[in-house]
């Protein structure tokens, strides 16, 4: 049964169509975690779920418009924004909501490396001339924020001075705008070929952030796999940084989902172990 954030996301996704005078259409939800995905008929509304734990205000869903947008006005495949009705941000319900074109794809269909790397590569390509303002410090932005809202189970002291250590021992590398979520998770088969979608993570950070990404949730054939010998892009103070974080996420999500935590303090204790 769908959880009180869940039902909100609907709430706001229904209240924001009404407002613009749209079809009435019987709502399906697709995605119901970081953010909950409401497919209303031709549109999917998406509003924050668990991330509205972690990301007050309106800024990632608009760096997401922005860049989407800017990718699919250079014809690369990503899932584009609506434009007839206007994307938003709108509000409803004290929620954020962006309205998108439903991409039909396959959800079965895992792309090859190759593939994978190479259309990230694309991606990365098109993005090196992307004009907007973008954050500068991402991830850490991100746990400095958790850090301040939450306590995690008593463990935000311990895992804030474990960023700090990271941070500091980062090394000083070229940047560029990145997904900043590129695992291939977030590489949809659809009939056009491959489609990336989410890129509310974006940020101006070093091509070793995304490709430790690839790396730690694909394999490293998928690293291997990407054109090129890209300048400063050893991962490996990247992957470390990537796996605090996820540690950190477990421990937001079983804020939302308490029956998560025994999990979140595994995932904890394997880290320092």
């Amino acid at each position: 049964m769908a959880d009180e954030y869940t039902r909100a996301a609907v709430r706001a996704a229904l209240t924001v169509t009404s407002r613009l005078g749209l079809r009435e259409h019987e709502p399906e939800v697709l995605h119901e975690r970081s953010n909950v995905l409401v497919k209303l008929g031709p549109l999917v509304a998406r509003v924050p779920g668990t991330t509205r734990l972690a990301r007050p205000g309106p800024a990632w869903q608009e760096r997401d418009v922005a860049l989407s947008r800017f990718l699919t006005e250079r014809g690369v495949l990503v899932v584009s924004p609506a434009t007839d009705p206007p994307v938003g941000t709108h509000f409803a319900e004290g929620l954020p909501v962006t309205l998108w074109h439903h991409t039909p794809h396959d959800p079965d269909h895992r792309y090859a490396p190759d593939v994978v790397a190479r259309s990230l590569a694309e991606v990365h390509s098109a993005l090196r001339d992307y004009p907007g303002e973008l954050p500068r410090r991402g991830p850490l932005d991100d746990l400095d924020r958790i850090f301040d809202r939450h306590d995690l189970d008593g463990e935000a002291p311990r895992l804030r001075a474990e960023a700090d250590r990271l941070a500091e021992a980062l090394p000083d590398v070229a940047v560029q705008p990145l997904h900043g979520d590129a695992h291939p998770g977030n590489l949809i088969a659809t009939p056009a070929g491959p489609c990336w979608l989410d890129f509310e993570d974006t940020w101006l950070g070093p091509l070793a952030w995304d490709l430790g990404i690839l790396a730690r949730q694909g394999g490293p054939e998928f690293l291997a796999a990407y054109p090129g010998e890209p300048a400063g892009a050893s991962v490996e103070p990247w992957v470390r940084l990537r796996e605090l974080y996820s540690v950190v996420w477990q421990y937001v999500i079983a804020i939302r989902f308490p029956h998560r935590l025994p999990g979140a303090r595994s995932a904890l204790a394997a880290y320092f172990s």
